[in-house]
């Protein structure tokens, strides 16, 4: 009987990409396996950008401590083979108490069970000491496969390539987008100027000059719909730059970074969508520690600095006079050239 794994992983849309890497491994060693996959429900969607991915699990907030209990319910049913936390939250703590007992954990019975430790002390050393005993860069692709080496997992060699974007998507992003793209195709430019974190992204004026140093390119601008400073960049060059802030979803802006020619992002879900994709990307990292690369098609921009990271997602504050420094001295001028490198 093909073997039966659940990945547990509910959020955020950087790692839940990240993570999607795992199937390929799964998969090199177990071709016929039936993987499921627990994700919140607002994050679930464009998991079936990966149809090897046998089912997607939404889970509901609103429902609360009930609603887990009652869906790690019917996944017990399931009766899985494997099960990996990839999350390591109270969540996913609840539904391995259900799934896997500790009784069974101890004496290595029944499913299968491994986690990707958060290494909460090694974060605290990092960032409340400034003693870094992570290994840099971090690369978030290969932590969330490394817990699966306890199952012998590790052959990446064979990497999904066949993204399913349903017709009906396909066909709204070709009459609402590409028909409204003006000049060459080859010279449009896909930027993500936001993030869930203020102090990781890259200054609203260094993205206005950024397209200013660019007048022979086109750009298309990917963000949610509370990123309303979007509107500024758009407004150096409206003739030039497609603002779709607020105007796609996440599966829908997946498949535009798929379709990208060159995508320029700070630490976000989409830079690593990009990596996942084999899109080549100008990575902007400044004071986070966990959001690199790992495919070569990326190229990173940082500036050395002692304070330098500083935070696991951008929170907290900057130490440095200059707010943001690290993320202001990557400059638009620096930007600019890797991209007429990187379009030529």
């Amino acid at each position: 009987m093909p073997k039966k794994f659940l990945i547990i992983r509910f959020s955020s849309i950087g790692d839940i990409i990240q993570c999607m890497t795992v199937i390929d491994g799964i998969l090199n060693q177990y071709p016929d396996a039936e993987i499921h996959w627990i994700a919140r429900k607002d994050m679930s969607s464009f998991l079936a950008m990966d149809q090897r991915i046998f089912k997607v699990w939404g889970f509901d907030r609103g429902q609360g401590f009930k609603g887990l209990l009652k869906q790690a319910g019917a996944l017990k049913k399931e009766k899985f083979d494997y099960v990996y936390d990839a999350h390591s939250n109270i969540r996913s703590i609840v539904l391995k108490t259900v799934l896997v007992p500790r009784w069974k954990r101890w004496f290595g019975i029944g499913t299968k069970f491994t986690m990707r430790s958060k290494d909460r002390i090694k974060r605290i050393l990092l960032f409340k000491f400034g003693v870094d005993r992570f290994p840099m860069p971090f690369k978030g692709m290969l932590s969330f496969r490394k817990p699966l080496e306890k199952w012998g997992l590790t052959d990446y060699s064979k990497v999904n390539s066949n993204w399913y974007f349903p017709e009906e998507l396909k066909l709204k992003m070709k009459e609402e987008v590409f028909s409204n793209l003006k000049g060459e195709a080859s010279k449009l430019v896909t930027l993500v100027p936001s993030a869930a974190w203020i102090m990781k992204r890259w200054p609203v004026s260094h993205w206005q000059k950024l397209v200013q140093q660019l007048p022979d390119y086109n750009f298309m601008i990917l963000a949610g719909p509370d990123d309303v400073f979007c509107k500024e960049i758009e407004a150096v060059a409206k003739e030039r730059v497609l603002n779709l802030g607020g105007k796609t979803n996440l599966l829908e802006s997946c498949y535009l970074v798929q379709k990208s020619n060159l995508v320029i992002s700070g630490d976000t879900g989409f830079l690593h969508a990009a990596d996942k994709f084999g899109i080549p990307a100008l990575s902007l990292m400044g004071p986070t520690a966990f959001g690199f690369t790992t495919g070569e098609h990326i190229k990173t921009l940082e500036v050395n600095m002692k304070c330098r990271p500083c935070s696991k997602d951008g929170s907290g504050k900057c130490s440095q006079k200059v707010y943001q420094q690290c993320m202001v001295d990557i400059t638009p001028e620096w930007v600019a050239n890797e991209v007429r490198k990187q379009m030529s």
